[in-house]
């Protein structure tokens, strides 16, 4: 577009926010209760040049709005809101800074930090009283219209998986991808690269039937990291939450997106987002101003009641968006309802979600969010997964999430983590592998609301959780401050890597307990990708800034115990898909259970605290009678050094046969049908069967 170009604006609507094309023209609308003015500025393809500035000429219902006839997708832009600069009142607007559209579906270029993009004069004595008057527009990404009809999604197998079938793969578009040797370099770190054959077929091949992407929306890389040689890697700080993160573009651009999510469908899997509407990139009163805090921070953010100029930092980010704002809640459900319609995806996994459920009075599992999601004809069908929790006042929900959710169990990690090791938590550990009951058997709720995971993208990789007493977080650049001390981790007597076959061979044994008992609970399991294979992260366990070989998923190399390990869960999560008893959908289903001590009768009180091996026997005499569908099915679980003889229970017919365990010199297939002493091998599990 030459200079001279002159453009015309409309009235135009404010019925549908954001930059919207519809065939002939751009409409613009822009929700603001507290400006006086808002100019729309458009720039040249390269994003350098301002080419119009169009004051928007109404203001309907707090929205501003305004019709360009002929302008086309592909258009860049972004706006200047005019307003009071009043921060002790909550107001920051300066026209001086180029802010985002809130609504834009794709920015170009990134955040070139600079003075200019902080809306008071940095080093000032006044801090953030004083006023900045530098331009922000040549170091901030531009908006860019695009036509979401314009793609052609032939997207014909969107599978539904019902919840109790489902098997999560917690994964990072660039760590899975970077160093696959499989894909083209070309895709590696890519959306294009999660999407490509050898990522989906490798998926697909360990049985996984949803895959949950660490954060997709657009963010930033913070300054204090980029200044330390660092990155941000997980993406917990979103500054646009309709537009993919450009950073993952291969060659299609924002069309690599959409033909991962078709390649994903196709093989029947599932694509959930884990998505960061808590808190944003802008950071608390001295962060810049990039968007939301120059169109309307008093309505976006939580302020403190009585000093506006301060937030409230539920979050430990800077910023807590406000969802008690009806337009700030409409801009949620507006994203998660594009990201589900427009982009095909199949569910979302809530960042620190019990913010989203906070009233100004404190979390209300009825507050306006959940009443909006709950009611949503598209969004209460997808899969809908909680984080329980916040640094704020009563943050910590598990369990307190309404009916529908699912909700990542922490309680699961942590009890999990104490029984292997040796910690009397039997009582605890029980409850866990049943479901968690106690927390979730409430309502109506289903067994299923419990995600269950002993690995996440934050904390050790399962390989560290058995390699490292301690976090070695050096490379962090916080001198090892950073990331949680309490792990609840052992390295069965050397700090990490190690040559000493005893070690080596007790490591892979409880590589094997966590991945058993993950897959043989009821509840949904949760699997952090390279755990299959036992990926390190050389006991790093806060890898959110490593952009680096720390993060990112090693695939050469693998050791004849990686491999034996990938096969076995495989064979773990084929048993689990294969077999009802182990994946209970309802806690009405007549289950019967029977827990047992060493000496094969039933478990009593004091036993309990005794912290002793456990037998346990799942029945379900409901099940139709099918070959090769197990109706009983009796777990040992010995989490102590040494072996310990095991009387095998008698009851129902036809005795027992050993399906599974995992000790190394287990004679699977062996029969038991007399009441017998097994020798139950240390730290091990073994499943029988009926014949």
């Amino acid at each position: 577009m030459a200079k001279d170009t002159t453009f015309e604006i409309r009235a135009g609507h404010g019925q549908q926010l954001g930059a919207n094309y519809d065939g002939k023209g751009v409409n613009f609308a822009l929700f603001s209760a507290h400006a006086e003015r808002v100019e729309l500025c458009l720039f040249d393809p390269s994003g350098k040049t301002e080419i119009a500035r169009l004051e928007l000429p109404e203001y309907t219902h707090e929205i501003w709005h305004g019709y360009v006839p002929d302008l086309k997708p592909g258009a860049l832009y972004g706006y200047r809101v005019y307003g009071p600069y009043d921060p002790e009142n909550g107001h920051r607007f300066n026209p001086h800074k180029l802010l985002i559209d809130p609504y834009a579906r794709e920015l170009v270029g990134d955040i070139d930090w600079n003075d200019a993009h902080f809306g008071y004069a940095l080093g000032h004595d006044e801090l953030d009283l004083s006023f900045d008057t530098r331009d922000s527009a040549p170091f901030t990404p531009k908006c860019r219209v695009i036509d979401p009809n314009a793609f052609d999604w032939q997207d014909n197998n969107r599978p539904n998986v019902p919840w109790p079938h489902t098997v999560v793969y917690e994964s990072h578009v660039k760590g899975f991808t970077q160093m696959n040797p499989a894909i083209p370099p070309e895709l590696r770190g890519t959306f294009e690269g999660m999407g490509h054959k050898a990522s989906v077929d490798y998926i697909k091949s360990l049985g996984i039937t949803s895959v949950e992407l660490l954060p997709v929306h657009w963010f930033p890389d913070d300054q204090h990291l980029l200044d330390r040689g660092l990155k941000n890697f997980w993406g917990y700080n979103t500054l646009g939450f309709f537009a993919p993160a450009s950073r993952y573009y291969g060659p299609a651009g924002i069309q690599g997106f959409r033909d991962m999510v078709r390649a994903y469908h196709d093989a029947g899997i599932e694509v959930i987002l884990d998505v960061v509407y808590n808190h944003t990139a802008e950071g608390n009163e001295l962060g810049p101003t990039l968007s939301f805090k120059g169109i309307d921070n008093y309505s976006y953010y939580r302020t403190l009641p009585d000093q506006h100029r301060y937030y409230i930092n539920d979050t430990g980010t800077g910023n807590t968006v406000n969802t008690s704002h009806p337009r700030v809640l409409q801009m949620v459900m507006d994203s998660l309802r594009y990201w589900a319609e427009s982009m095909h995806i199949d569910g979302f996994r809530f960042d620190l979600g019990t913010i989203l459920g906070r009233e100004p009075e404190g979390f209300d599992p009825r507050g306006g969010f959940f009443d909006a999601m709950t009611q949503d004809p598209v969004l209460s069908r997808l899969k809908l997964i909680g984080e329980p929790w916040d640094i704020g006042p009563g943050g910590y929900q598990v369990g307190g999430f309404p009916p529908g959710w699912g909700e990542w169990n922490d309680k699961y990690r942590d009890t999990v983590r104490e029984y292997w090791k040796g910690d009397n938590v039997s009582t605890d550990f029980a409850a866990r592998l049943l479901g968690s009951g106690e927390l979730y058997d409430l309502r109506g709720r289903r067994p299923w609301a419990s995600v269950n995971f002993i690995t996440a993208h934050d904390g050790f990789t399962l390989n560290d959780l058995v390699s490292y007493n301690e976090k070695h977080n050096a490379d962090n650049g916080e001198d090892n401050n950073d990331g949680h001390n309490d792990n609840r981790s052992y390295n069965y007597g050397e700090e990490g890597p190690t040559e000493n076959p005893d070690i080596i061979a007790t490591r892979e044994r409880q590589k094997r307990n966590f991945l058993t008992t993950l897959l043989f609970s009821h509840g949904t399991p949760m699997l952090l990708a390279g755990d299959e294979f036992g990926r390190t992260q050389k006991g790093n366990n806060n890898g959110y800034c490593q952009d680096s070989e720390i993060s990112w998923i090693d695939w050469k190399g693998l050791s004849e115990n990686d491999a034996a390990l990938r096969e076995f869960t495989r064979r773990l999560i084929a048993l689990r898909a294969q077999q009802p008893l182990l994946r209970r959908e309802s806690w009405r289903d007549g289950l019967e259970i029977r827990w047992f001590n060493a000496g094969g009768g039933p478990q009593q009180a004091e036993q309990w605290d005794e912290g002793s091996t456990l037998g346990v026997s799942i029945s379900r005499p409901d099940l139709q009678q099918e070959d090769g569908i197990w109706h009983d099915v009796l777990m040992l679980f010995n989490p102590f050094e040494g072996t310990v003889p095991f009387q095998i229970p008698q009851f129902g017919e036809g005795g027992w046969v050993l399906e599974l365990s995992t000790a190394d010199d287990a004679a699977t297939g062996t029969a038991i049908t007399e009441t017998v002493e097994y020798a139950l091998a240390g730290r091990s599990i073994t499943l029988f069967r009926r014949p």
